[in-house]
């Protein structure tokens, strides 16, 4: 299990606007068509895409370790997007008493750049989306 937040850094070819806009604007649609594999579906359970939202994203079987994760939203400032590189982080709380595994981390960052990798193939194959 990972307990604290884990800081993943990955470049991109792509404008930081198209990144945006893709993952974070449109991230509900866009993953489970593009990678039905592991994401079943995203629901909205508050508000959408705005600072205080709650959505919860559904996985298939293939992930083994959850069924779903809700992802709040604390943050949003589109005036600084052009302005920073892709990073990934995320915030995790375990059960009490589960001890770090820092294979789990190891493997959350392989995942995650698994996943970037396939959107960001799919984004250069069609330049004209999330423009």
């Amino acid at each position: 299990m990972v307990v604290g937040s884990i800081s993943h850094e990955i470049e991109s070819p792509l404008e930081a606007k198209r990144l945006w806009n893709a993952f974070v604007k449109d991230g509900h649609n866009l993953l489970p068509k593009q990678v039905p594999e592991l994401f079943k579906s995203v629901t909205f359970l508050q508000g959408e895409v705005v600072v205080g939202s709650i959505k919860q994203i559904n996985f298939t079987p293939a992930n083994k370790d959850f069924s779903y994760v809700k992802e709040k939203v604390d943050e949003v400032n589109e005036e600084k997007v052009e302005e920073v590189d892709f990073s990934y982080v995320v915030h995790f709380d375990s059960l009490p008493g589960v001890p770090q595994d820092e294979e789990k981390v190891k493997e959350i960052k392989e995942m995650s750049t698994a996943l970037f990798e396939k959107i960001e193939a799919y984004l250069i194959a069609n330049p004209n989306l999330y423009c």
